[in-house]
């Protein structure tokens, strides 16, 4: 049997070919970007690119419209509305006090919840470190869990044990209190006003407003147990979603970058900021201890607690930590020694928060002290007496998702931030 001859193989070069295949991935993956571009409204659908040609090289190739660039985009995003100015800020305005107003009406959930939330992003990293030492995930996040809620009740079994223990030694002072009122009396007569004008003015306040005081109290107190509850059935239910929230983070990141990174960082500032006002609370109630002893004041370590959980609370929380050792201070030894604890938990606040606290740690909040104090007012006013210690989180999650990760926004940064050039070296408009 005849063997057929073989016929020599032709050679085919597949670099043209993979070249090609590497050309058109990458218009398409660039036709992807730019879909989703006009999907988060950046770009108009009639300005899109053709075919993703995303560098002038490759639109000198194949003859088709180069992508926009980051100032480009923003120019298409703002042009967009043929809106005046004042039309568009108004609306804006108008949905911020929507907004708000809705919060402040949820403000019994969503501040619990808000402030639990931020207690657990701060032991994140127990969960992560108990994972990367071959822990179970449901070990690590219930440990990081159990965690958090032994601090919440240590701070606020403090807190009580500060307030019960300030009313029990003010029971003391009961001839001290009457000296002062009498002191007071004299000095209001000096002043020209008599005992009896006085005592007609105490005999105008009506009972039924003290009544309605105390009962006012009284709701607060159960609007605290309430919150409490809220706190700790929220935790429980993000403790379940801890062991997944690394996976759901991945996935959401690969369709949605932007607002992942966005998060990521929001999640950062929260743990640097809890952890700065912690150590350095810590060591103003050191200092202010040993002030305290220094003095005489009674009950000085309780203070010393007392002033540890009010530093929590920004701009005021040391006014507020100041007040029960001051009125102590004066019942006991007089005008000088209350003048004294107020000047030495000046100084310390000042001189530790104000000047070594930056140096050493920078600022953990990021925002200036005049938009630190607004945000103070603004979240106080949404959330209640909860919205004064999670001011600035709040805070920090606006920035971190509206501000800087928006090229666009950046430029709010030089008028909010702590540090003015932030994000503005990536601006379009630098």
């Amino acid at each position: 049997m005849n063997k057929r001859p073989t016929r020599p193989r032709r050679r085919i070069s597949v670099v043209p070919a993979t070249r090609r295949l590497h050309d058109v991935r990458q218009m398409v993956a660039d036709d992807i970007a730019v879909a989703r571009a006009v999907e988060r409204g950046e770009l108009e659908a009639e300005d899109q690119p053709t075919h993703g040609a995303t560098s002038a090289r490759q639109a000198d190739e194949s003859g088709l419209q180069a992508q926009p660039n980051d100032q480009e985009k923003t120019a298409a995003a703002t042009s967009k509305h043929d809106l005046p100015k004042l039309t568009i800020v108004l609306l804006t305005l108008a949905a911020a006090w929507l907004g708000l107003s809705f919060l402040h009406e949820l403000s019994s959930v969503i501040a619990p919840l808000f402030f639990g939330l931020n207690l657990l992003i701060t032991a994140y990293p127990i969960h992560t470190w108990l994972v990367k030492h071959k822990c179970p995930r449901w070990i690590s996040a219930t440990t990081a869990g159990t965690a958090v809620i032994v601090v919440l009740a240590a701070g606020v079994i403090g807190m009580v044990w500060s307030v019960a223990a300030m009313i029990n030694q003010l029971q003391s002072y009961i001839p001290q209190m009457e000296k002062i009122y009498s002191q007071l009396l004299h000095w209001s007569t000096q002043l020209g006003y008599s005992q009896e004008v006085i005592a007609d003015k105490l005999k105008k306040i009506d009972p039924q407003q003290v009544m309605s005081v105390v009962t006012s109290v009284a709701s607060d107190t159960t609007s605290v147990v309430t919150m409490i509850i809220v706190i700790l059935t929220g935790m429980i239910f993000m403790v379940m979603d801890t062991p997944q929230m690394h996976d759901r983070l991945r996935m959401a990141g690969s369709r949605k970058p932007d607002v992942v990174l966005a998060l990521e960082s929001f999640a950062t500032g929260i743990r640097k900021y809890w952890l700065v006002t912690t150590v350095f609370g810590l060591i103003v109630a050191l200092f202010d201890w040993a002030a305290l002893l220094i003095i005489g004041v009674p009950l000085a370590g309780v203070w010393a607690l007392f002033s540890f959980l009010t530093n929590y609370i920004p701009n005021i929380g040391f006014i507020i930590g100041v007040i029960p050792p001051a009125l102590l201070a004066l019942f006991d030894d007089g005008w000088v020694a209350a003048v004294a604890v107020v000047v030495s938990y000046s100084v310390l606040n000042f001189v530790i928060q104000s000047i070594i606290q930056p140096k050493f740690a920078g600022d953990a909040v990021g925002l200036t002290p005049t938009m630190s104090f607004v945000s103070l007012l603004l979240w106080g006013w949404v959330f209640g007496a909860l919205g004064t210690l999670i001011a600035l989180p709040c805070s920090l999650l606006v920035k971190a998702t509206l501000i800087d990760h928006d090229p666009g926004a950046r430029w709010v940064n030089a008028l909010i931030s702590s540090r003015p050039t932030e994000g503005l070296e990536d601006s379009p408009e630098g």
